[in-house]
């Protein structure tokens, strides 16, 4: 079987598989948000970036893997630069955890953890997006949205194409396919994956948040490579 290196360690890989998928099936976790094993991979959150050999930093999720590849991953300088990115999504939206139903549950909140994220660095945006509480079993907020697409992708897989990313830069925004632009006029039921996919707590199912006590959540007491190589991935 072809073969790559990350940090020194051999990780095979089948003809097709990207540097991602290689990796996790090799027990090697690399840092993602945007990233899911059941959608086509976006690369917009830029936490899996990596370096090969040669200096060029190229995204694991959506790179194929190629024999003989030699790949940094965890090194001070790329955990640095995720720091940095996670850093700066916390600034860009109002993810306040402690006061998040979403606590200890949140793949924004583990990758923080896992990198050792101690303070916010940059100063806060204090964002101000719209809150769609229309829905009866649906709350969406979108100051803790992080734009990384799945609540699209899995709409899109679902045939409903209930959500889009539109506008640039500092008007960037989710948008819900209906007339209204509201949560209670599209075709969203809580049961469908594009509710429960949200990585942190944009979409929030309603009856949900306080099921599992806090302090009893995933990230509580394991971190964030623990739970996404042992298969219990977000969504």
């Amino acid at each position: 079987m072809a073969h790559i290196t990350i940090d020194g360690q051999i990780v095979p890989f089948e003809a097709g598989q990207t540097v991602m998928e290689a990796a996790m099936a090799a027990g090697v976790y690399i840092p993602h948000l945007c990233h899911h094993p059941d959608f086509t991979p976006h690369g917009s959150c830029r936490q899996c970036t990596v370096t090969l050999k040669n200096g060029w930093n190229i995204t694991a999720c959506t790179a194929r893997a190629a024999e003989g590849q030699e790949i940094s991953n965890n090194t001070e300088e790329l955990n640095l630069v995720r720091k940095r990115l996670t850093q700066m999504l916390f600034v860009e939206g109002n993810h306040f955890c402690p006061a998040c139903e979403k606590t200890g549950n949140c793949q924004l909140q583990g990758v923080a953890y896992h990198l050792n994220m101690m303070s916010n660095h940059y100063p806060q945006f204090y964002a101000l997006r719209d809150v769609d509480a229309t829905h009866p079993d649906i709350l969406l907020d979108r100051n803790r949205c992080i734009f990384c697409n799945l609540c699209v992708r899995a709409s899109h897989a679902e045939g409903k194409d209930v959500f889009a990313i539109a506008g640039r830069g500092i008007n960037k925004h989710l948008v819900v396919n209906s007339e209204s632009g509201k949560l209670i006029d599209s075709e969203l039921t809580a049961d469908d994956r594009a509710a429960n996919i949200c990585p942190t707590g944009a979409l929030l199912v309603r009856g949900k948040a306080f099921q599992a006590p806090i302090g009893q959540r995933l990230y509580d007491h394991h971190d964030i490579d623990e739970i996404t190589l042992g298969g219990r991935h977000g969504g």
